[in-house]
């Protein structure tokens, strides 16, 4: 078993999932698309920032720019700028548990474009770790959800699919944080507009809204990202992606933690029944 990834996705997984939570905090105190366009501002400059001092360099093919435009759109504007809108009138732990559905589409899309297939065992893994996001999911929709922002969330999932295959071969390998970097100034200027039609104007400064946005500039904002990229080189978009798997309950877990969101006996049940389809795809790529 490749235990640096496996370690890698579950880090992944924690950053990535606490985002929601952060999210929820941000936009409770200022505008949904204008506090995500300027969290991508700050962390791209600060990623080209660092990377240059690094001296990795940003010149690329015509490909590879075009690769991380898309991503910063598809990912950055897209995907989270549909779910910080919809996160004002969804939980946080609900969030999550839609986001936890990528694996499926991107496992999917790539038999449909790629014809990329997984053993048996692998094949069985996904779907146990589909089950175990059914178990946490039936708990939580029983209180009943926003329909549109569930709409919104479902569609931004769809996003991600397509921003997880297009690193698909896609980038150089030397550049990694000017990579991030560049890809998160992309959706911040894509945001831009977006916001400048959407948003109305609200700003309350508090210690919650610095302190969130602070954590999901730095964490979610740059350090997820980095490892996603390095996982999904190292071990391929599909079973990268079963590390959403995970989301649900360390979403829900912070959710509680942070926002006091409920968490039942189901949620522990799901992430028994997701650990196990983790393993079962994991141990999948062992070689015969």
């Amino acid at each position: 078993m490749d235990f640096r990834a496996v370690f890698a996705g579950l880090a992944f997984s924690l950053m990535w999932s606490s985002a929601f939570t952060s999210a929820r905090l941000v936009v409770a105190d200022a505008p949904p698309l204008f506090a995500l366009s300027a969290r991508f501002c700050v962390s791209g400059l600060l990623a080209v920032g660092i990377a240059a001092a690094l001296r990795q360099s940003w010149k690329m093919s015509r490909k590879q720019w075009g690769a991380v435009i898309l991503f910063g759109l598809f990912q950055n504007a897209i995907y989270l700028g549909l779910n910080f809108v919809a996160i004002q009138w969804v939980e946080a732990s609900v969030a999550v548990i839609v986001a936890s559905l990528l694996p499926l589409l991107v496992a999917l899309a790539s038999w449909l474009i790629y014809r990329e297939r997984l053993p048996l065992l692998g094949s069985a893994g996904l779907a146990l770790g589909f089950a175990g996001v059914a178990v946490i999911m039936g708990g939580r929709l029983s209180a009943g959800v926003d329909p549109f922002g569930l709409l919104l969330m479902f569609l931004g999932a769809l996003a991600l699919t397509v921003a997880t295959l297009l690193v698909r071969d896609a980038l150089p390998r030397g550049n990694l944080l000017m990579i991030v970097g560049l890809q998160m100034l992309a959706g911040s200027a894509a945001l831009l507009p977006a916001a400048l039609v959407h948003d109305t104007w609200h700003l309350h400064w508090s210690l919650s809204l610095v302190l969130a946005f602070t954590y999901t500039t730095l964490v979610p904002g740059i350090g997820a990202t980095v490892v996603w990229f390095w996982l999904v080189r190292r071990i391929g978009a599909t079973r990268a992606a079963t590390y959403h798997f995970m989301n649900p309950f360390f979403g829900v877990a912070v959710a509680a933690l942070v926002l006091g969101e409920r968490l039942g006996a189901r949620d522990v049940l799901g992430v028994a029944v997701v650990g196990a389809g983790i393993l079962a795809v994991q141990l999948s790529r062992r070689p015969a």
